[in-house]
C-alpha cells in the first residue's frame, strides 16, 4: 500500500498543471480575441443584471447594455486573473498541504510557484500580437494566489480539527515480577 501510494503522489499535482495550461492557453490568445472573450462574459453579467433589476430594483436603465457592458469590462478581466490564480493555488496548495507542508512555508512555496508561474505567465504574453506584460497583472494574480493558499489553509485546518484523535496505544512496563 506504501509503495502505490509513493507511486500516486506525484499525481496529485496533475490538476495544478492542468490550470497551468489552461492559464496559458488563456495567455496564448491575441489581444482581440482575448478581449473578445472577456465582452462576452462582460455583456452576459449585465444581461444577468438586467434581468434581477426587474425583481429587484437594481438602478439600471433599461436600453444601456452597452454602456454598462463598457464600463464594467475592465474589472471583469481583473476578476478573470484573481479567479485563475486563485484556482491554481488551490491546486498547488492542497497537495503540500497533505503531504505535510504547513504554515508559512505553505504560503512561502505555494505563493512563489504562483507568483512565479504569473510573472513567467506575462513575459509569454510580451510574445503575443496585442498582448503584452503588466507588473500589475502579476500583483492581481498574486492577491488571487493569496486567497486560494488561505482557503486551502482554513479548510485543511477546520478538517483536521473535526476528526477524531487518534488513540495512544498503552505501553507496557517493562520490569517487575513476572
Amino acid at each position: 500500500m506504501r509503495y502505490l501510494y509513493m507511486i500516486l503522489k506525484p499525481f496529485s499535482f496533475l490538476p495544478a498543471l492542468a490550470i497551468m495550461y489552461l492559464i496559458f492557453t488563456f495567455s496564448s490568445q491575441t489581444g482581440e480575441v482575448s478581449g473578445a472573450l472577456s465582452y462576452k462574459v462582460s455583456y452576459k453579467v449585465v444581461q444577468i443584471a438586467e434581468a434581477a433589476d426587474q425583481v429587484i430594483d437594481l438602478g439600471i436603465e433599461p436600453g444601456n447594455t452597452d454602456y454598462y457592458v463598457e464600463k464594467i469590462h475592465p474589472y471583469i478581466r481583473k476578476i478573470a486573473h484573481m479567479t485563475e490564480y486563485f484556482c491554481l493555488a488551490v491546486a498547488v496548495a492542497f497537495p503540500f498541504y497533505v503531504y505535510g507542508l504547513r504554515g508559512f512555508l505553505l504560503l512561502l512555496t505555494a505563493g512563489a510557484i504562483c507568483i512565479g508561474f504569473a510573472g513567467l505567465d506575462e513575459y509569454h504574453q510580451s510574445f503575443v500580437d496585442g498582448r503584452g506584460p503588466s507588473l500589475r497583472d502579476v500583483g492581481i494574480d498574486s492577491i488571487g494566489a493569496f486567497f486560494g493558499i488561505m482557503v486551502v489553509k482554513l479548510f485543511c485546518w477546520t478538517t483536521l480539527q473535526m476528526l477524531p484523535k487518534p488513540k495512544k496505544k498503552k505501553r507496557r512496563q517493562k520490569g517487575g515480577f513476572g
